[in-house]
């Protein structure tokens, strides 16, 4: 079955070790900011800086690991039809509408989103870390660091298919901000399937 995240919207759920996540782009050119925590203690993770360093790079695609702030196996991405996604990026907030576009009555942004959505969970706001930015197309300039948020590289119907290594509490959007989905608001879809860990 599969589920609809609305534009600027987000919704979290448990998903158990060995099931398989997949991050689908019905329309095109739209993000997905992902946090994911331990289901047996929420004080674990999705570490951005941990899986960058253990992976040897900041671009992470197919047979990556996703690692916790305890240097664990959260997520393994197994399939990924569209190859970049950003992993250095904090998820959209009141903050940053306000201080990257100047709105002066700002949208919560991914952020209000995913603590509404991890609430239930005990989650609080400040326990949400940087998110694994499904289809985000950020570049970076290798000498000066200087980085540009570009349209996103996927295509209506593209997926990304992530399996879990532990039990998690998964908290997924459809991203608000409108530099990064080309300024337009769009839907997120995903599903959960049962499979056997390889």
């Amino acid at each position: 079955m599969t589920h609809r995240i609305l534009p600027r919207s987000g919704t979290a759920f448990e998903l158990k070790k060995g099931q398989l996540l997949t991050v689908i782009d019905p329309e095109g050119e739209q993000v997905s900011d992902l946090v994911a925590f331990s289901a047996a203690d929420t004080r674990e993770y999705l570490s951005s800086g941990r899986s960058i360093d253990y992976a040897g790079r900041i671009f992470l695609t197919t047979g990556d690991i996703l690692y916790s702030n305890r240097s664990r196996p959260m997520l393994s991405i197994v399939e990924d039809e569209v190859g970049r996604h950003d992993f250095s990026l904090t998820p959209c907030s009141r903050d940053t509408f306000r201080i990257i576009y100047g709105d002066t009555d700002p949208h919560h942004g991914c952020q209000g989103n995913l603590e509404n959505a991890l609430a239930p969970y005990g989650i609080g706001p400040d326990a949400i870390p940087i998110a694994f930015n499904v289809f985000m197309h950020v570049a970076v300039d290798s000498d000066s660091g200087e980085i540009k948020v570009l349209p996103p590289l996927s295509k209506p119907g593209q997926k990304t298919v992530f399996r879990a290594e532990m039990d998690l509490v998964i908290a997924m959007t459809a991203c608000s901000a409108g530099q990064s989905n080309n300024f337009r608001y769009k839907p997120i879809d995903y599903r959960i399937e049962d499979a056997a860990i390889a």
